[in-house]
């Protein structure tokens, strides 16, 4: 294997394209037989970069837009014998995500799920015209209060996933999305946030456009 030495560019873009195709590092190490830690360098640097590029390139979303909120973690923590639970009130990590319907996801970490986390991402990344789709959790009461008269609500509770074009199923495919990658990595213990944004920029791409904007960002 490769220890030591700069890696030529035909290298360096052999790793993006396995990286794009998301062949994780041991295996990437083999099939291009360099060294792992030095595939962890490179894999390191991408998802930074693309970080990054996910922030910079974020703007207010407006049209049909869908809310949710998702939990991330382990099922069980070591120690506690039971389950954590699933949804509200679990020990797992609150995430909040924003998905415009035909165009892009935007997620953000959260402290918890409470109307005034939840509505200051609404606020600050959601313009007032839009058509705002959410569930009947009680951290979006309110969103009428604050200018957005649009506000649309699915009741999942009753089994009424969809009505008259009101549901948040392309936000809860995101996550669907995300939860099903994550875990073929065995879930993500470090750099949880780098992750989630490479799940973004990943999701309904396949890895030819994610390879050629690989590229760009990395200039």
């Amino acid at each position: 294997m490769n220890r030591r030495g700069k890696l030529t560019k035909h290298k360096v873009k052999k790793i993006i394209r396995r990286f794009c195709i998301d062949i994780n590092a041991t295996k990437t190490a083999l099939l291009l037989e360099i060294n792992r830690n030095t595939i962890n360098k490179y894999f390191n640097i991408f998802r930074n970069a693309i970080y990054a590029h996910q922030m910079n390139e974020f703007k207010l979303l407006d049209g049909e837009i869908e809310v949710d909120e998702s939990y991330f973690g382990s099922r069980r923590i070591r120690g506690l014998k039971v389950k954590l639970k699933r949804g509200r009130g679990t020990l797992k990590q609150p995430v909040f995500g924003i998905s415009q319907r035909n165009g892009r996801v935007y997620t953000e970490i959260v402290p918890d799920c409470k109307k005034r986390a939840l509505q200051k991402i609404i606020r600050g990344h959601v313009l007032l015209d839009s058509v705002i789709h959410a569930g009947y959790w009680k951290g979006y009461d309110g969103l009428v209060d604050v200018g957005y008269d649009k506000h649309l609500r699915v009741k999942h509770s009753d089994n009424n996933f969809s009505h008259d074009g009101v549901h948040i199923n392309g936000i809860e495919n995101f996550w669907s999305f995300t939860k099903g990658r994550l875990a073929k990595f065995n879930g993500v213990k470090v750099n949880f946030e780098l992750h989630l944004k490479e799940c973004e920029w990943r999701y309904k791409r396949d890895h030819l456009q994610l390879e050629k904007e690989l590229a760009k960002i990395l200039k």
